[in-house]
């Protein structure tokens, strides 16, 4: 066995803007030692060194990094045995995220955010595929992030509780990559037909009134409550660290957002630590 298979190591890599600072920040505040943008062409040396044998470590590449390739860091994560982590979002999410800071796109100095997003998205495709996990942070606020990132990468398995994410989704707009469980409830009654429905979510009580009215909605939902109750248990025992479900509906907007809401809140009372997520809200 080489040195690097001695302890835990992270290539975090991903689009610009879809929150590898943050990622890097949160697995600095967990113990591990953090280096972004350290040049390729040092990595080997500086897993190397001696004396950092046991030092968990996780490295931040973009588009940025010196000698920066698809193939560089792949080929590199593959050679010292690092878990390669990429960080995905959607168009308009990181279009969003350059409009609010005010900053260029690395890729688009001279051309749009939108322009600079495309391209870096077309050229990390391979490094994408690639990836050992893959993190979607569309929607995502910067604790979320964190939250995922502690609860997915933490060092003391024994201190850290199973922690739960549950996402509502619309199958028009795609199925979620990152999610580890899809319930799909399009067959229920649709809210959305329903014109003094249409304008509002499954938050609204009105719509989950509505949603209730179908005969199969308890049935179906106490099966799923019966099988989360069933499998958390056996997933901490098995040392399982994050576990994502995700109820997808066509719109992503009335009963995938009440089911998410209302498991959501039978999980908390099971005590797990849980983050909620409306995707397409």
């Amino acid at each position: 066995m080489n040195s690097y298979t001695a302890r835990p190591i992270l290539f975090i890599t991903g689009l610009s803007g879809a929150g590898i600072s943050t990622s890097l920040k949160a697995l600095e505040d967990i113990g591990y030692e953090v280096f972004d943008n350290f040049p390729l062409s040092q990595v080997y040396a500086l897993l190397n060194e001696e004396g950092t044998e046991d030092q968990p470590v996780a490295l931040g590449f973009d588009s940025r990094t010196r000698s920066f390739s698809p193939e560089n860091l792949t080929k590199m994560a593959f050679d010292v045995d690092a878990h390669l982590v990429f960080l995905n979002a959607t168009n308009a999410d990181l279009q969003r995220r350059f409009s609010e800071t005010r900053r260029t796109h690395p890729l688009a100095k001279d051309r749009t955010v939108t322009d600079g997003i495309i391209y870096e998205r077309q050229s990390l495709t391979p490094l994408l595929e690639a990836s050992d996990t893959n993190i979607d942070t569309t929607g995502l606020s910067v604790h979320d992030l964190k939250h995922l990132i502690d609860a997915k990468f933490s060092l003391d398995a024994t201190k850290q509780k199973l922690a739960l994410s549950i996402m509502s989704f619309g199958f028009k707009y795609g199925v979620p990559r990152e999610v580890d469980m899809v319930l799909d409830a399009r067959f229920l009654k649709n809210p959305h037909w329903d014109s003094a429905l249409k304008p509002l979510s499954g938050k609204d009580t009105e719509v989950q009134s509505y949603i209730e009215t179908d005969t199969n909605f308890e049935p179906f939902y106490q099966k799923v409550q019966d099988l989360i109750d069933f499998l958390l248990p056996n997933y901490t025992a098995e040392g399982k660290k994050y576990f994502t479900i995700a109820f997808g509906c066509t719109g992503g907007q009335h009963r995938s957002v009440y089911l998410t809401e209302k498991l959501a809140a039978h999980i908390k009372k099971l005590d797990y630590p849980i983050t909620i997520r409306h995707r397409d809200l």
